[in-house]
């Protein structure tokens, strides 16, 4: 298991492109050779139990904490993340301003690179968004 949790790519947002940040993305992240890679599967907002809230923001924090899990069983954390995809589905501005507010909670200034996917429907009955994601570890 490994338990450095230094960052091993940089995040960037280049001249010439807008600045993403308003929207809980950077658009560029750049891995450092030899970090460990961690792949996670899509997570939803369903809790240990399978039970999904019907509130797109709880399913996006729950979908966050359920990548946290993964991480941690892998001694890696949410700040150790530099790619996501993310599945919305019905996405629009009101979404994406919860997800912003996810996004800023536990990232900060230090979002990672996030292609944004709206979708009209997830692999279960009231699943609202989805969230896989690409982490580096030394």
């Amino acid at each position: 298991m490994f338990n450095d949790s230094r960052p091993v790519f940089e995040l960037s947002n280049p001249a010439g492109l807008y600045d993403p940040r308003d929207n809980g993305y950077s658009h560029v992240a750049a891995v450092a050779p030899g970090a460990r890679l961690l792949f996670i599967a899509g997570q939803g907002g369903e809790d240990v139990h399978g039970r999904l809230p019907s509130a797109f923001s709880e399913q996006a924090r729950q979908a966050l904490a359920n990548l946290s899990t993964a991480l941690q069983s892998q001694g890696a954390s949410l700040h150790q993340v530099f790619k996501l995809t993310l599945l919305i589905v019905d996405h629009d501005e009101h979404r994406l301003c919860e997800w912003v507010r996810e996004v800023d909670r536990v990232w900060k200034d230090r979002a990672p690179v996030c292609t944004l996917i709206p979708v009209s429907r997830l692999a279960l009955d009231g699943m609202l968004v989805e969230i896989e994601a690409v982490a580096a570890c030394s």
